[in-house]
């Protein structure tokens, strides 16, 4: 999973942050873990953290669309 975020977002995590934002994920309840065969816990998104995600989405379409526009590239 870091080497994920790290290759789409140019950002590098440590476990420490990692895990802390795994934990809260699944403290809000939009993450739950999957059985897995191996050592990996894979995690997948709850119906509560799609329509989170959807809405932190549209927010980030919004403040692009508003800055685009500023700049006067709509």
């Amino acid at each position: 999973m870091m080497e994920d975020i790290a290759a789409f977002a140019g950002v590098t995590m440590g476990p420490g942050t990692l895990y802390g934002a795994i934990t809260r994920l699944e403290e809000q309840g939009w993450i739950r873990p999957v059985r897995s065969e191996d050592r990996r816990r894979p995690y997948t998104l709850t119906a509560a953290g799609r329509r989170h995600l959807n809405e932190q989405l549209s927010a980030l379409g919004q403040f692009v669309s508003t800055g685009r526009e500023r700049l006067g590239q709509s």
